[in-house]
């Protein structure tokens, strides 16, 4: 359910008048300006709860007098311009409150993970604990619901000036008649750090100017999206996510448009949610992950799409991981009869580097798919073409085309040695863009790593279309086995696919021994009868082996083994730290009970 409001928190903010010129020029705009701008206007955030109903409407007016109030409460608190302020990001008006309220207080807020994993409550107070002291924050903020947590996670942490609720904040300051003078927000001020998932490696903290932020917003609102003063989003994503946080968020306080918001827990809970208020709202642009649309699929019954009108549905967004074709055509054969067209997806390639966006594909086409022969990308890292009539199935790769970059954003692909490719070829993908991080904080070999004279080395493979640019996996990611390549996520297509495995069942990974590289396969799997678990590991690996021509390991286990990032992707590399883990606890325990013996 979504955190309640409030109300008492704006009522003594102080009045700023609102400015009646016009919105400042891209390049001057702020997350300031553009609260101050979309405050002028009617429009809201309006948050759902686990029912689908209305439980808190926070129009851009009071959200801006609320996070004013905000700005002079942390002020008083002893915060300065410039400290990081840590928040746990539930998907609730007080995170938006502190937010921007941090923006007006000239602070840099740091959103934190509101999930707590099946590791249970240790494991997510230490990820809290790290991302406290690593961000260098001087207040921590939770709801009531994560306080607890928070608290445990930094007890520890004596430069905290303050760790509770917005709701206490304004009893916490040490003047209570405190009128502080606020700062003028720059555009090369930062205006938030956002950590990155860490699929393939230690999260690290993306340092994002003002002047960052707005040109991918600006370039999203005008050449991405083309919005239109009739949109309206609705969104489930995550806050602590850069699709949440910079898509659903800030994107919509920088077009002054409206948008609806239900949790993240509850979408998973009762995926329906989603379309039902789609449905209630008319939204005409929400956007997912591609398991999110086949999770919405197998939800649904036949006849139940005729329950939703769909047609406003203009611009379905897809991105945040690989994405497979097959999971948008079942969802759009799911809710055939709603009104919905395929042609609104809209598949997109960014990071939580650059803001959110690098490119998109073209509006109101749908998607348009690659055909190419696998081999020739396994083989020679060349991706050859195949017509639709043409080559055998079993031996065609799909690949989803993720458009054209942003106005004002170059992309290249690369060899290893750093040289250009041609189209088709596949290689390292890197971008030039405005929206460019300033670093990962406190990380200069890692920032030295990423951005390189003035590109950005993304960490992603793929290969160039004709100006377009298509994803093929995660350079980290990649499995190498007798010289050839290939890409864990046709592993884990497969055991989807063909076993029935649920959508983020399965998870692939190398392991590199003295003379090879060993293939793993983690398949989340309930069945607990062992005749029926060993014939279907039996037959995954045959089928592995037919398929692939490479021997892999499939290890039945539960969902713990199956680790993902805080915005829900596979973290190949912690499932891989993991198993080795266990390995080496159970070879030892071996040699221990043969010396006992």
């Amino acid at each position: 359910m979504p955190c309640e409001m409030n109300s008492n928190t704006a009522a003594d903010a102080p009045a700023v008048k609102l400015s009646a010129t016009a919105p400042a020029a891209a390049s001057e705009r702020t997350m300031v300006t553009a609260l101050d701008s979309a405050a002028q206007g009617s429009n809201a955030m309006t948050f759902f709860d686990g029912r689908g109903e209305v439980a808190t409407e926070l129009p851009y007016s009071e959200l801006r007098q609320d996070a004013l109030a905000t700005a002079r409460h942390l002020l008083n608190i002893g915060a300065r311009p410039g400290d990081k302020i840590a928040i746990v990001a539930e998907t609730c008006p007080e995170f938006v409150v502190l937010f921007f309220g941090c923006q007006y207080a000239g602070m840099v807020p740091v959103p934190m993970p509101a999930v707590v994993n099946f590791g249970g409550g240790d494991a997510y107070e230490k990820q809290l604990e790290f991302l406290v002291r690593q961000s260098e924050s001087v207040a921590a903020f939770a709801t009531p619901e994560f306080l607890p947590l928070l608290k445990k996670a930094v007890a520890a942490n004596d430069d905290l000036k303050y760790t509770g609720t917005l709701e206490d904040l304004p009893v916490a300051g040490v003047n209570a008649n405190y009128e502080p003078e606020m700062p003028e927000i720059k555009p090369d001020d930062i205006a938030y750090i956002q950590y990155t998932s860490g699929s393939t490696r230690v999260a690290r903290g993306a340092v994002i100017t003002q002047r960052a932020v707005m040109a991918n917003l600006d370039a999203i609102i005008r050449d991405g999206l083309v919005l239109k003063p009739e949109d309206r989003f609705f969104s489930w994503l995550p806050f602590y996510h850069d699709m949440g946080l910079v898509g659903k968020v800030l994107l919509p306080v920088a077009s002054a448009l409206p948008i609806g918001y239900l949790g993240t827990r509850d979408f998973a809970k009762r995926p329906r949610l989603w379309l039902t208020l789609m449905h209630r709202t008319q939204a005409t642009i929400s956007f997912g992950p591609p398991f999110a649309y086949e999770l919405c699929a197998r939800r649904l019954r036949e006849g139940q799409a005729s329950e939703y009108s769909l047609e406003n549905w203009r611009i379905a967004g897809v991105g945040a991981e690989m994405i497979r074709p097959q999971q948008l055509n079942n969802f759009a054969e799911a809710v055939d009869g709603s009104g919905f067209s395929a042609d609104a997806f809209l598949p997109s390639y960014g990071m939580a580097e650059v803001g959110v966006a690098i490119s998109f594909a073209r509006l109101s086409s749908g998607f348009t798919v690659d055909r190419v022969i696998g081999e020739s990308c396994s083989d020679g890292l060349h991706a050859q073409h195949v017509e639709d009539h043409e080559g055998d199935p079993a031996q065609v790769k799909e690949y989803v085309n993720c458009g054209r970059p942003l106005a004002g954003t170059i992309i290249e692909v690369r060899d290893d040695d750093g040289r250009l490719l041609e189209d088709r070829a596949i290689g390292h993908i890197w971008v030039q863009t405005p929206s460019a991080m300033q670093g990962y904080l406190n990380e200069p070999e890692a920032t030295a790593i990423a951005l390189q004279g003035g590109w950005i080395n993304t960490g992603d493979l793929g290969y160039k279309l004709n100006e377009e640019i298509i994803i093929t996996g995660r350079a980290k990611d990649l499995i190498i086995v007798n010289g050839r390549n290939i890409w864990p996520q046709d592993l884990e297509a497969l055991a989807e696919n063909d076993f029935g495995i649920r959508p983020g069942g399965a998870m692939a990974f190398a392991l590199e021994e003295v003379d090879h590289e060993e293939v793993v396969m983690l398949v989340q799997y309930r069945e607990r009868d062992e005749q029926i678990r060993s014939d279907l590991k039996r037959r995954m690996e045959a089928h592995i082996r037919s398929e692939f021509g490479v021997d892999c390991q499939v290890h039945l286990v539960d969902a713990q083994a199956l680790p993902r990032t805080s915005s829900g992707k596979p973290s190949r590399s912690q499932a891989r730290r993991r198993f080795l883990e266990r390995r080496l606890l159970t070879g030892a325990e071996m040699k221990l009970q043969a010396t006992a013996n």
